[in-house]
């Protein structure tokens, strides 16, 4: 009696479980005994057991509530099963094991190549930026630090008459970044560039450069909870106090940009270190309906009038 679920063989859970609600209640059940971290895309271990059961069957987030009530195949019980053991053993994040994430309403490849998308910026994608781009939207767009393209490709499935590149510094990330590219069909308006920051973009110029960079600092990256471990460092990590690359992104961006363009970067929690680093440059922090902070926006006359202060 009161025996966890967790000594359940997967043949004992068979006989006992059967339909979708019944998964759902079991998963949930497991991922909340095993005191799991939830940041990639759900916060909570019921969000976290819809996400996983939806995912395993192929079923879109709106499904039919009447779905709940189906009965499962033993193909379909065993592949939850199977996923909610590996999600609690390893810790790996829900997207790595589904293999996908949405993100601005679209699914993308995603592994451990690529940092998971989760970026508060998918509000200003699904609004076509259109607080900077009130006449026309922007022509040109730079994703700099793209990983696995969500930025650069949403934006170029969200304004379809604007041309993208997305850039890297690891040719693994933008590995995934061209298989989503085709996945969405816009290889005639994105291209993925092996670049670090802008040094392969020489000449080019930009409407929009939006960034979502390495931010996180030292004390933060020893830290974060085991599922963050199974993303790449190089898509963390960036100094001692996470600006690293955003010092070389505010330095460099200007020659970049056109005289009307925008700069829109994501420093997360190093929002602090920002502002203690350039305390004079007047950051505009920008704020979501759905959570999120620490996404500034700088436009192209703002870098021109404190270029000495990134130089």
């Amino acid at each position: 009696m009161g025996t966890s679920t967790l000594c359940l063989s997967d043949v004992e859970l068979a006989q006992e479980l059967f339909t979708l609600r019944d998964y759902l209640r079991w998963t949930a059940s497991e991922f909340h005994l095993a005191g799991l971290y939830y940041g990639h895309g759900t916060q909570s271990a019921w969000d976290e057991a819809v996400a996983l059961c939806l995912g395993a069957l192929h079923l879109p987030w709106n499904v039919d509530p009447a779905v709940l009530e189906a009965r499962l195949l033993p193909m379909e019980r065993s592949r939850i099963v199977a996923l909610t053991r590996a999600r609690v053993k390893t810790r790996r994040p829900l997207p790595y094991l589904l293999g996908e994430a949405f993100f601005a309403g679209y699914p993308f490849n995603v592994d451990e190549r690529v940092l998971i998308p989760r970026s508060p910026m998918g509000e200003l994608i699904e609004d076509g930026f259109a607080a900077w781009f009130t006449e026309e939207p922007p022509e040109r767009v730079l994703d700099l630090c793209t990983g696995s393209g969500c930025i650069g490709i949403a934006t170029a499935l969200h304004l379809p008459t604007c041309d993208v590149i997305l850039t890297d510094i690891s040719q693994e990330a933008l590995g995934v970044a061209r298989e989503n590219i085709t996945r969405h069909a816009v290889g005639d308006r994105v291209r993925a560039v092996e670049s670090d920051v802008f040094q392969n973009l020489e000449g080019q110029r930009f409407d929009l450069i939006v960034s979502n960079p390495p931010y996180v600092d030292a004390r933060d990256l020893a830290t974060m909870p085991a599922e963050f471990r199974h993303e790449p460092d190089l898509a963390l990590g960036a100094g001692s106090d996470g600006l690293d690359i955003v010092r070389q992104i505010l330095r460099d961006a200007r020659a970049h940009l056109s005289d009307d363009g925008w700069l829109i970067v994501e420093v997360g929690n190093s929002d602090r270190h920002l502002e203690q680093a350039f305390p004079q440059v007047p950051f505009m922090w920008l704020e979501f309906e759905r959570g999120g902070q620490g996404v500034f926006a700088l436009s192209a006359a703002e870098l021109d009038a404190h270029a000495a202060s990134f130089a």
